[in-house]
């Protein structure tokens, strides 16, 4: 594997396992989102957390192997926390921003790297996409 090549796997999985970490540590202790009734925070809490941490889960074993694929689909679930994120920058405060702005900066990171790590990954693996001008049945 190229130098280049790692760095994008490993800027990519840094991201990745910091979002991993991220979600529940903030979700669950760090400033849970506070639901109103008494009774029922410690389910929602579960329920929200849930929700946003799975989606982390799908791509792990890739992500873990390094496979090129997983890298290139992972950034599609990556838009779940570009959008969270910008959505709490823009309706929070206080310590709710801060833990927004780290999982913008998080995303981007993972975000970065997966489509490099893809791209430069599946040129040293000689796959590619064919130009629509190279096919022959046009």
């Amino acid at each position: 594997m190229a130098p280049r090549t790692k760095f994008y796997l490993q800027l990519a999985r840094a991201g990745y396992w910091g979002l991993w970490l991220l979600i529940p540590v903030w979700l669950l202790w760090l400033a849970p989102a506070n639901y109103g009734g008494a009774g029922e925070i410690t389910g929602n809490k579960l329920i929200s957390t849930a929700l946003l941490w799975l989606p982390l889960w799908l791509p792990m074993y890739g992500i873990i192997k390094g496979k090129a694929y997983t890298f290139a689909w992972a950034n599609f679930i990556v838009m779940i926390y570009f959008l969270h994120s910008l959505t709490n920058l823009w309706v929070s405060s206080g310590l709710y921003q801060l833990l927004s702005g780290l999982e913008l900066v998080l995303a981007t990171v993972m975000f970065i790297g997966c489509t490099y790590y893809a791209r430069h990954r599946g040129i040293e693996l000689g796959l590619k996409i064919p130009k629509l001008k190279d096919d022959p049945r046009r």
